[in-house]
């Protein structure tokens, strides 16, 4: 683990989930999880009568959050091996985070809508939408603009709520990043 991915998770990474709007005792799903860079944050602000579901298709990056979170004594995760459905009960969540997940999927509207159906009423929905067209253009995100994103997620009935300028995780380095806080 890199002194930064270390610094994120014992301090950084919870002061911006704090800034995000993320509370303790919160029911948050972290939606392409990876490794965990913020889902152990993440459980450590929510404590431990919060919950925090840990989302991704790669169990082998499962793998290492689950060492992460036994070698941090965190027993508030529940690791869930999936792509796009997401196996949780309507309005059963608070918060969804989606960070740096949508350009690797074409059909973003599915997880949009499957993202509203889990979420409490006037949940958050936060996304960090990078490698779109101004933002190192990748995959699926490539040709559209920050507001085309936007559209296409308030298409689903979200509303954006908050555009937050913060320093965040991308990979294992410190990154310049703008935050959208949608509300359902």
């Amino acid at each position: 683990m890199s002194i930064e991915v270390k610094n994120w998770i014992d301090k950084g990474g919870i002061e911006f989930l704090r800034k995000i709007g993320i509370e303790r005792n919160d029911v948050v799903l972290d939606f392409g999880c990876g490794e965990g860079h913020y889902t152990i944050p993440l459980a450590k602000v929510v404590g431990e009568s919060g919950k925090v579901y840990a989302l991704d298709k790669d169990r082998y990056a499962l793998g290492k959050l689950r060492e992460t979170a036994e070698r941090e004594s965190l027993n508030n995760i529940e690791i869930i091996p999936a792509e796009t459905r997401i196996p949780l009960k309507d309005n059963s969540v608070n918060v969804v985070l989606c960070y740096d997940v949508i350009h690797y999927e074409k059909n973003r509207e599915r997880i949009y809508k499957e993202v509203y159906r889990v979420l409490h009423k006037d949940g958050l929905f936060s996304v960090y939408p990078k490698h779109y067209k101004d933002d190192y253009p990748l995959m699926e995100l490539a040709s559209l603009s920050l507001e085309d994103i936007i559209e296409e997620i308030e298409v689903v009935g979200f509303t954006l709520k908050k555009r937050m300028f913060l320093n965040c995780l991308h990979d294992d380095y410190m990154n310049e990043c703008q935050i959208l806080n949608f509300r359902k």
